[in-house]
């Protein structure tokens, strides 16, 4: 059996290891070096080529320094919540990290004062490889504070959002919850009462919805205290920098503008009636008179037994991914054969599932909590999509790797469609209709729901503007947006009213908004997939090609490279309509 817990071996072998200790020594000596350096070589703009190349190399080899040592203790913490040794050493090197800022800052600055930046760049390979990193930091100097602002800002952010998401992910890692099963009393870990989301016994999937809900009320006081303080800092420092708002902050971070928001926004909101009435035909089917409820949102749906062993995940991902290209096969087999994954549900273990790109080893890491469900194979299809994107990234430098929120949906997504499609084409009938039903029920989470964790994000922002808001105004603020995205689709009686303690993505200080880049990167990726059934074999190198260069382009930018536009409501709409035609295939079938 394959082993269902990943290997760090290849990032460092323990925390005591010499070649650990000798890179976190390293942190100090390469600080201090450009440090130095900035002070000294930007007094003037002699020489400006040599001192661009100088600063890209720095930045290069401590990036891969910081990285490899971060993500060793941050990927040790998220399957171990307690690991004290892991916690204290992020907590050093976030504070190390505060002294680099003061270089960057000084930098920025002196790069934004060169008038002749592009024929700069023009003089020199190294800094042409790094043409969109160098005019993307020019053009972010106008919302730069002065260097004493920007590391007091730094240093600040540790003990204020940092420390605010910390909390909260402890409180959820270590959340038991108490619940009766089969008249037995137990204490089980959040993840695994989540999953439960997906059992076929109707009692157990209210039972445990029940159980989670109570549950919150241990740590909820604590969730809104973290949630006041991250969203009041954001608020702070996007008026500071002469942000219009905390959302044109996120814009700009993304590559990204309101204009192609909005017409995605436009043609998911047009979409709402089509899923509002899969949603009754589920509840109907289920039983329900009212709209279904939340703890049926997941519920499986037909006869077929739609369970996987590991093994058997494996096999299915690795084979259906085959019929997309070797390539993309051939590194998932990988991944699983060289223990790149963390898959075992344990105490401890951080919920969902996440991937980790170690662009500096040319690996990614997988977590997931896998319980044999077919929604658990999707989602690790989803995981290695994401790895996908970044072994497409790896001859690119360590500064042209990182893509913007949207993007990183786009890989994911496109895998678990690859999975779902050829599922759907060897499927029985009553196999066909339970992956349909899970298909909709997932496209339905990245649309309709993504869309109310928008709304709330939205309101949460406007509200918090004029002071803290209490657990009751957050349960209500999530409600109604719950209600306004899902309709009469959902029993009104039955909703998640914490679902802001759950989701930890409102509680990342630096990525606001981590909700709308879920359905940008499913309708993106939808819209790529209809040009693969068209184009085939000319598609996939093309593909290939769109991923490596997420990390040095606009977001327009790179769809134009599939001649793409962005800012057409019509490019979302025709990604909603395969949708849509699933729906109605759907509401045929039984």
């Amino acid at each position: 059996m394959s082993n269902m817990r990943w290997s760090l071996d290849a990032l460092y072998p323990s925390f005591e290891s010499a070649e650990f200790k000798a890179d976190y020594q390293r942190v100090g000596t390469e600080i201090e070096k450009m440090e130095k350096w900035a002070k000294e070589a930007l007094t003037s703009v002699e020489n400006p080529v040599n001192k661009i190349e100088a600063y890209l190399h720095m930045n290069i080899s401590f990036s891969n320094l910081i990285t490899r040592l971060l993500s060793f203790a941050e990927l040790s913490v998220s399957v171990d919540a307690k690991n004290e040794r892991a916690l204290k050493i992020i907590d050093q090197l976030e504070n190390s990290l505060t002294r680099l800022t003061e270089p960057e800052v000084l930098f920025q600055n002196w790069l934004g004062n060169l008038s002749d930046l592009e024929s700069l760049i023009s003089a020199s390979p190294l800094l042409e490889e790094h043409r969109f990193y160098l005019m993307e930091l020019k053009e972010q100097t106008k919302y730069l504070l002065s260097e004493k602002e920007e590391v007091i800002i730094s240093k600040m952010k540790n003990t204020g959002s940092g420390a605010w998401s910390k909390l909260q992910e402890l409180l959820t890692s270590t959340l038991l919850v108490n619940i009766k099963i089969d008249g037995v009393e137990k204490q089980l870990p959040l993840p695994v009462i989540r999953n439960l989301a997906y059992e076929k016994d109707a009692a157990l999937r209210q039972n445990a919805y029940e159980a989670e809900l109570k549950a919150y009320e241990k740590i909820v006081d604590s969730s809104a205290a973290a949630l006041n303080g991250i969203k009041g800092e954001v608020i702070t420092l996007a008026e500071l920098r002469g942000y219009q708002s905390p959302l044109e902050m996120t814009l700009k971070n993304a590559r990204m503008d309101q204009e192609i928001l909005d017409a995605m926004l436009t043609a998911m909101k047009e979409s709402l009636p089509a899923f509002h009435k899969f949603y009754r035909k589920k509840a109907e089917l289920l039983g329900h008179q009212n709209g279904l409820p939340f703890y049926d949102l997941f519920a499986p749906m037909g006869n077929a037994d739609m369970r996987f062993t590991y093994d058997e995940a494996r096999k299915f991902i690795v084979d259906h991914f085959r019929s997309f290209s070797d390539s993309l096969a051939d590194f998932a087999d990988r991944a699983f054969e060289e223990q790149w994954i963390d898959a075992e549900p344990r105490e401890g273990k951080r919920g969902g599932a996440f991937c980790a790109n170690l662009h500096v080893i040319k690996e990614s890491r997988v977590l997931s909590n896998f319980t044999g469900s077919f929604s658990d194979v999707t989602t690790l299809a989803h995981e290695l999509g994401h790895a996908y994107h970044g072994y497409c990234l790896n001859d690119e430098s360590a500064l042209n790797s990182h893509y913007p929120m949207p993007l990183a949906e786009t890989a994911s997504i496109f895998c678990e469609t690859i999975i779902k499609n050829a599922a759907l084409e060897k499927a029985s009938e009553k196999e066909a209709f339970a992956i349909l039903e899970n298909d909709l029920s997932d496209s339905g989470q990245v649309i309709v729901d993504i869309l109310s964790r928008y709304l709330f994000e939205t309101e949460l922002f406007k509200q918090r503007e004029d002071s803290t808001l209490s657990v009751n105004e957050l349960k209500e603020m999530m409600l109604n947006a719950q209600k306004e995205a899902y309709g009469n689709g959902l029993d009104h009686n039955h909703l998640h009213p914490y679902m802001w303690v759950v989701k930890p993505h409102y509680y990342y200080a630096s990525s606001n908004f981590y909700n709308f880049p879920y359905a940008f990167g499913l309708l993106f990726a939808k819209g790529l997939y209809a040009e693969y059934l068209q184009r085939k074999d000319s598609f996939v190198k093309e593909y290939d090609q769109l991923l490596s260069v997420t990390g040095k382009l606009s977001i327009a930018d790179v769809a134009q490279t599939m001649n793409i536009d962005l800012r057409s409501v019509d490019f979302w709409r025709n990604s909603l309509q395969l949708i849509e035609m699933d729906i109605e295939t759907f509401m045929q079938l039984k």
